[in-house]
């Protein structure tokens, strides 16, 4: 099913066969249904989602106020940044408005390809920088660093310790 979708979203398009194959045992398949809330504002960041069909919106509640939507999630679009950028909870929320599909890939995952297979995963990180490419996205800064330095497994945490630690 991998290897079929990968030919229509375009940040997987360009790897080698090998690269998606590895691509293919790191990601898995997920439903959303509608009204589901993939994750909530300050849970702990377990995963980050390529979403192939559907529509998500990404929800940041502010201290004094309701709510906002601060991105409409379509196909191709990821969600779930946290996760990427090294973080320990998600900065916002994630709702399914229509039921979806998607890939995801777990913090642990992420970590394991970047040590396993840096050329593959250099490859993927800079497709997700390409996504937040405008430079006053924070974003955009963050992966950029990541990309120069370099992203080691301990940035992005030990999700065993993350678990142990409730």
């Amino acid at each position: 099913m991998f290897a079929q979708d990968s030919q229509d979203i375009a940040i997987f398009q360009g790897f080698t066969a090998h690269q998606l194959e590895l691509l293919d045992t790191a990601f898995e398949a997920c439903f959303l249904l509608r009204d589901m809330h993939v994750f909530e504002q300050g849970q702990i960041a377990d995963y980050l989602y390529i979403l192939t069909s559907g529509k998500v919106i990404i929800r940041y509640k502010p201290y004094d106020g309701p709510p906002l939507t601060v991105a409409t999630i379509g196909p191709g679009g990821v969600f779930g940044w946290s996760v990427a950028l090294g973080r320990s909870a998600y900065s916002s929320g994630a709702l399914a408005v229509e039921d979806s599909q998607c890939y995801r890939i777990s913090k642990a995952r992420l970590s394991e390809l970047c040590e396993d297979y840096p050329d593959t995963s250099g490859v993927l990180l800079k497709r997700l920088a390409s996504l937040v490419n405008h430079e006053t996205n924070p974003t955009y800064t963050e992966i950029l660093k990541i990309l120069k330095t370099g992203i080691k497994p301990d940035e992005l945490g030990d999700q065993r310790s993350l678990k142990n630690g409730r």
